[in-house]
């Protein structure tokens, strides 16, 4: 059977977008990781998606998020967020016991690091039997090659997709300029800076 995702069924997880891991990329694609993943909590945040996000201890060492993605996720009274010891963050019971809560089948995913924290996540995600979905561009690692990490987590049954194929996918059907009259009953006006792509 196909996976497609479902808004009913899906929640959100941004892993560990800490000052301590942004400071080990350049320039450039730190400032891309933070547009896209402010676009992504945005994005999830208009369709109502509950959002788990995680921050690695401690903070004092790893930082907070950045203060764009902070404001973004003030937007979203489904949004919560905890603390880790563990890099697998199903390995703490409270990030654990919150998601058995939302009901949700399907976690779309968004971190670091590709090969430490999200792999780890993705494994134990997959181990309770969610179906993991994973966002290209809003994924990092202080390591140079990933590839092996990709791989293992695809082997898993982790599907990998792009922001734009997360949106169209979200968005369901093509409105007058984004505003099909269901989806503004539902949830409002579609935000105007909500970029139907990520930043490259």
């Amino acid at each position: 059977m196909a996976k497609r995702i479902v808004r009913d069924h899906c929640c959100g997880v941004i892993i560990d977008v800490q000052e301590f891991f942004l400071s080990q990329l350049a320039k450039r694609l730190r400032s891309r990781i933070e547009t896209n993943t402010k676009s992504f909590a945005g994005l999830l945040g208009y369709f109502r998606i509950p959002l788990v996000v995680t921050l690695e201890r401690p903070l004092e060492q790893k930082g907070a998020l950045p203060p764009a993605i902070e404001r973004r996720l003030r937007d979203n009274a489904l949004a919560q967020t905890f603390e880790k010891d563990f890099f697998d963050l199903t390995g703490e019971k409270k990030i654990r016991d919150h998601l058995a809560g939302l009901k949700k089948k399907q976690v779309i995913v968004a971190g670091c690091e590709t090969d430490v924290c999200v792999l780890q996540s993705c494994l134990g995600l997959a181990s309770l039997g969610y179906d993991v979905y994973l966002v290209e561009e809003l994924l990092f690692s202080s390591s140079r090659n990933v590839d092996a990490a990709i791989a293992r987590m695809k082997a898993e049954g982790a599907v990998f997709l792009t922001y734009k194929s997360l949106y169209y996918e979200l968005l369901e059907a093509v409105g007058s300029g984004r505003q099909s009259k269901q989806m503004v009953e539902t949830f409002g006006p579609f935000p105007e800076d909500l970029a139907d792509s990520a930043v490259q």
